[in-house]
């Protein structure tokens, strides 16, 4: 079975001075390996091709049997790394808590401590008969987050 680490390391090596990264590999015991990667501005299947080609220059055929999935880490999928979080800040994420709470609001900062985001929230305010949409920033620790992903809104 390859090594994931060192399918890491040689993406590594071949994506050194682009502005895309390693953002995540897996294995499974049949021989399969995804690669995702992602980038400070886009990934382009040519991008995705060249990689893959790269890392099964680097091992033998003939003593290792693996099948290569290099892909974009897509909009929609779970935000693994701190620098995924710096490319979409000022965008629309979904956030589910640990407590199953979801949320749907842009994302104004992350960092190594958490991420704020802010929404409108219908509150009761005083003085007034029905709920007002009230502007709301939360500020929530990485301890308290399941999942961050970027959402698109078609509205």
């Amino acid at each position: 079975m390859i090594d994931i680490n060192r399918v890491i390391e040689i993406a590594e090596k071949h994506l050194e001075g682009t502005d895309m990264f390693v953002v995540e590999c897996k294995a499974t015991p049949m021989g399969e390996i995804e690669l995702l990667v992602d980038s400070d501005t886009a990934v382009k299947l040519e991008d995705c091709a060249a990689l893959n080609r790269a890392i099964e220059a680097e091992f033998d055929r003939d003593v290792e049997d693996f099948a290569l999935m290099v892909a974009s880490a897509g909009i929609g999928s779970e935000l693994k790394l701190l620098r995924q979080y710096h490319k979409i800040i000022g965008s629309s994420v979904e956030v589910l808590l640990k407590d199953g709470i979801k949320i749907l609001a842009k994302l104004d900062k992350a960092d190594e401590k958490g991420i704020v985001i802010s929404y409108e929230e219908k509150q009761l305010v005083e003085g007034k008969k029905r709920k007002q949409t009230v502007a709301v920033t939360k500020e929530y620790v990485w301890e308290e987050i399941k999942y961050v992903k970027e959402y698109l809104d078609f509205k």
